[in-house]
This record gives C-alpha cells, structure tokens and sequence, in this order.
C-alpha cells in the first residue's frame, strides 16, 4: 500500500526533516537514509517503524539542514601540518625537485585537516524522535484515508455483483419454458411430432435441467458475499484472506456462467467477473 508523511521542526540553527514514503510490497521492505550522526539510533528507528508498518517498501530519510551563522568548520592541526611540510621540503631538496605545491600536499595528508565528530546530544534526539514520530504518524493517516477510499470501492463492486445476482434470479426462470421449447421444436424438425415419445421426453428433460440448475450456486455466491464484507469489516481483516475469498466468489461465478445457457444470465456473469477482477486489483494494495 502506497503511503506518504512528512514533518519537520527548526530548532532556530538547526532544522529536522523526516520523510516516510511507501510503495506496494508483500512484505516489510525497510530502507533507511540517515545522516552519519544517527547511526547508533538506526536500530531504535527499524523497531518502532516495524511496529506500526505491516508491509510495504518504505523509505526513511532524516535530513538535518543549518540554518543558523554558526556552522561546523573544519578544523587543522597545525604542528603536524608543519612537521609533514618540513619533511616534503627537506626530501624535494635532497631530489632537487620543484617545491612550490609542498602546501598543498602537506594539508592532503592523513590527520592534517579534522572534524568535529558528529554527534547528537540527548536534547537533540528528542526533538528529532518527536519528528519522526509525528512523521509517522502522517503516514498512518495518509494509509489509512487510501484504505477508506479503497473499501468504498470494492464495497461498491461487491454490491453490483450482488445486484447482478439478484437479476439472475429474475431470468432463472424463464430458461426451463424456453427450454422445454427448443428441445421441443427440434425433436419436431428433426423426427416429426407423431413419433416423439412425450413420457420420454419429459423424462429426459427433468435430467437435463437438473444439469443447468444453478440453485446451490446462487446460494454459495450470496454466502460468499456476505461473508467477504463482514470480514472487509473486521479489524484483523487482511488482503490474503479477502484474495481466498474473492477466489470462492469467482468460482461459483464461473460455474453460473458455465450452466447458464442463456443469453441474458451469461451477460450478467461477464458484469460479475468484470467487477470481480477490479476487486482482484484493488487487494492487491489492501494489507
């Protein structure tokens, strides 16, 4: 599931940014980009995020911007600059070689310039853990207002197949008189009215209906129904469950289909399967 929050705070010199953002995933996909100062907090940060993120790939950043005069310079340490520039002086003598750049390749070399290691006081990390925290709190709503619309949806869509459904139970029964009729019609064209055995024929009628019938379909495909909304409802539903579900659904749509042999039910089956993989879709974002 897609998911976005941000927030940051200014401390007068120094301003905090966090940024969590998501894309679909199976599972938890972690990444964090944090400055080198936070590193001992990485562990801190993966729990609580772990904690409230079911799955996704998400990205973490953490971005510390100064805004004040003061700035962290660098710093040189002087009398080692001056011990490896005397020692270059003293060998571009002795090779006789040009020592105009000696300067310059003293302050390259190791431990001439340092800095200040950084670090993060206590005071610091509380403001940048309330940060974070309300970051992560941006994205639970983000999360949770794309879960709202998508429930609407699918709710929407399991409603015209139930409306579907409930239209097929109207055109059910005008199949058997039509039929009974055709069959009719055909054993007339094909051997005559005189020879056709009427006991027979009805005989063998009654078994070929029983073929079609689609009584038990329709009843499994209500239950289903009702059953995926009361679990869209629940609040450990999870998207595995309703993709298991939307399976059942499928199947005993695709058996009403196969059964129909008739026009205007095979129409409304394509309606239901139409919506159905839209719903397939939608649960492919749903956790």
């Amino acid at each position: 599931m897609t998911g976005y929050g941000t927030a940051s705070f200014d401390t007068g010199g120094t301003k905090y940014t966090v940024e969590i953002k998501s894309l679909n995933s199976k599972f938890l996909e972690l990444s964090l980009r944090l400055p080198k100062m936070f590193t001992e907090k990485e562990f801190q940060l993966r729990t609580e995020c772990s904690k409230q993120i079911e799955r996704g790939k998400v990205n973490l950043t953490i971005n510390v911007e100064q805004t004040g005069t003061a700035v962290k310079a660098a710093g040189i340490d002087t009398a080692l600059l001056k011990h490896y520039y005397e020692q270059l002086k003293n060998v571009s003598a002795e090779l006789g070689e040009q020592s105009g750049n000696l300067m310059q390749l003293a302050l390259t070399l190791p431990e001439v310039v340092k800095y200040d290691e950084e670090t993060i006081s206590e005071e610091e990390w509380k403001v940048v853990e309330k940060t974070f925290n309300q970051a992560l709190a941006a994205f639970t709503q983000f999360r949770k207002d794309e879960g709202d619309v998508l429930e609407k949806d699918i709710k929407y869509r399991i409603g015209i197949i139930q409306e579907n459904l409930k239209a097929v139970e109207v055109e059910e029964p005008k199949r058997i008189p039509l039929i009974r009729e055709r069959l009719n019609n055909f054993l007339a064209e094909a051997a005559g009215v005189e020879v056709i055995d009427h006991n027979r024929f009805e005989q063998e009628l009654i078994y070929y209906i029983d073929k079609l019938d689609i009584t038990e379909e329709k009843i499994r495909l209500k239950t289903h129904c009702d059953y995926f909304l009361e679990t869209l409802k629940a609040d450990d539903a999870s998207g595995k469950k309703l993709g298991f579900i939307t399976q059942e659904i499928g199947r005993e749509i695709n058996t009403i289909g196969s059964k129909a042999n008739d026009a205007g039910i095979q129409k409304l089956v394509v309606g239901m399967k139409e919506e159905l993989e839209k719903i397939k879709e939608q649960l492919l974002n749903v956790l």
